[in-house]
């Protein structure tokens, strides 16, 4: 019925949206709601124990290598090594991710350290530094990134502040595992005009 509202109203912004929901909750209300049978109050304040954080976690299952690693949404988790760790070796373990954004790795409820990797870092230009060979070596890393589809898990939930991880038209950039050398040989071609800036003469 909402969507169906929205484009009779010709509301297409999330900040209209937002301005008609009101009008709308008080007019959906006004015409399906019943008087309850009972006046009972069936709701119940929240126990010591009732942790709602944990219950609005969106959580997937995860195989672990045998380098204690999972990936999830482009990232690379590596588990910290350790005797109870080693147990999840070839089994799943939960990825619980929070509204908040953070991330936790647990097998059978229990939290597992780790460290992560992201594989869609970028190249920071301030890294590029006086040293010309090793500048070079970055700029060809900076156009091999330019070729990677940048965008995030689009089935799985924003974060936060995060943007919308709405559905758009694919990319004509290749995913961080199709990047091969032929990508890279076109790179260093691409920055071989400035080889004798940076080697000098011979």
């Amino acid at each position: 019925r909402l969507v169906k509202e929205l484009r009779l109203k010709g509301i297409c912004t999330i900040e209209a949206a937002n301005a008609f929901a009101e009008e709308y909750m008080a007019d959906y209300n006004r015409r399906f709601a019943k008087e309850p049978l009972h006046d009972f109050n069936a709701h119940r304040p929240l126990a010591l124990d009732d942790d709602l954080d944990a219950e609005f976690t969106w959580r997937e299952p995860r195989r672990v290598s045998k380098n204690l690693t999972v990936q999830y949404d482009k990232m690379l988790y590596l588990i910290e090594d350790n005797e109870y760790s080693r147990r999840a070796i070839g089994k799943y373990i939960d990825v619980w991710h929070y509204p908040d954004g953070h991330k936790e790795l647990r097998l059978n409820g229990v939290l597992l350290p780790y460290s992560t990797y992201d594989r869609l870092s970028e190249v920071d230009p301030v890294a590029i530094v006086d040293n010309k060979r090793l500048g070079h070596v970055l700029d060809v890393a900076r156009q091999v990134q330019r070729k990677r589809d940048n965008n995030r898990s689009q089935s799985l939930p924003c974060s936060g502040d995060e943007p919308s991880r709405r559905r758009h038209a694919p990319s004509i950039n290749k995913s961080q595992r199709s990047l091969n050398e032929d990508d890279l040989l076109e790179a260093m071609i691409k920055l071989q005009g400035s080889s004798e800036a940076i080697f000098g003469k011979r």
